[in-house]
């Protein structure tokens, strides 16, 4: 890790090391244009098996794979490079995933994964993380996993929520827009879990269980506080009118809002009696 000092500054950045797979020639993608110097140094590896090689080598905070590569080449990356470099991240960009490339990208702890075309804000925000989270590799933690069956620990911080749902949008099989509903919803959930019952702190986590059968998917969400009452919430909320909102990508952060939006997208909300375990449920399309 280099150090630059700028002209008119005496204060020192540090400067961070990115590997792009993609040949140097070919690197008209855009994508280096994320990483601005003087914070990020960019460098370039021809194929994942040159960037397992160039990682034995030197030290790298980041490494983001060739979308044109599929999810499980990436993940067998992923896997070699956790043995040679425990803590480097990886963010996995593809157009081609199976059902379990999320899951082992999660298992092998990839820092995210995207599945193209992908909003360039959400590359940059990812980015962003890379630059100020010294500590990442713990926030999410697959207890078990299958493609049927999910359970993860989850750090109680935004940062990791944000990495959490870019692994939910990748593993939902909905239509875009369905999607983006059922993952607000889910993201409200966490969000006040993390809130209410972790108050935001890094050392405790909420639990996220996933299961999936033929007709519908349910999510648990319980955090690790003694709860909260739903019904103080909803009945503060129905004293003031909802605001309108243009969907799940709209500002939702006033207090108890989110949670009233997230039962609009999904077909059950279910808490517990004291509050600190909730269960979504979205009903899937019968196969024709």
């Amino acid at each position: 890790m280099a150090t630059y000092e700028g002209p008119a500054s005496t204060e020192k950045v540090i400067m961070k090391r990115v590997l792009l797979i993609e040949p140097q020639a070919e690197a008209g993608t855009g994508l280096a244009e994320l990483f601005e110097p003087p914070q990020w140094e960019v460098s370039y590896a021809q194929d994942n098996e040159a960037a397992l090689g160039k990682a034995k080598e030197e030290a790298f905070d980041l490494i983001v794979t060739n979308a044109e590569t599929s999810g499980t080449e990436d993940v067998v990356l992923l896997r070699r490079l956790r043995s040679v470099r425990p803590h480097t991240r990886l963010i996995i960009l593809t157009k081609q995933k199976t059902a379990g490339d999320v899951v082992n990208a999660l298992r092998y702890h990839a820092f995210s994964y995207f599945t193209v075309p992908v909003a360039r804000e959400d590359l940059r925000q990812l980015i962003d993380d890379v630059m100020h989270d010294p500590t990442w590799d713990d926030g999410i933690e697959l207890l078990q996993g299958t493609t049927e069956h999910a359970v993860l620990a989850v750090r109680c911080d935004l940062g990791t929520l944000d990495r959490l749902m870019q692994f939910v949008r990748a593993g939902l099989s909905f239509p875009e827009a369905e999607k983006e509903e059922v993952a607000f919803a889910f993201r409200e959930i966490v969000l006040n879990a993390m809130e209410h019952g972790g108050k935001f702190d890094p050392h405790k986590f909420v639990e996220v269980c996933y299961l999936k059968s033929k007709r519908q998917i349910t999510c648990r969400v319980k955090d690790p506080g003694e709860g909260f009452s739903l019904e103080e919430v909803l009945h503060a909320e129905r004293r003031k009118p909802l605001p309108e909102v243009d969907g799940p990508g709209s500002d939702a952060e006033l207090e108890g809002i989110g949670i009233l939006l997230a039962k609009h997208y999904v077909d059950e909300l279910i808490y517990n009696e004291s509050g600190n375990e909730a269960f979504l449920i979205k009903w899937l399309p019968r196969s024709p």
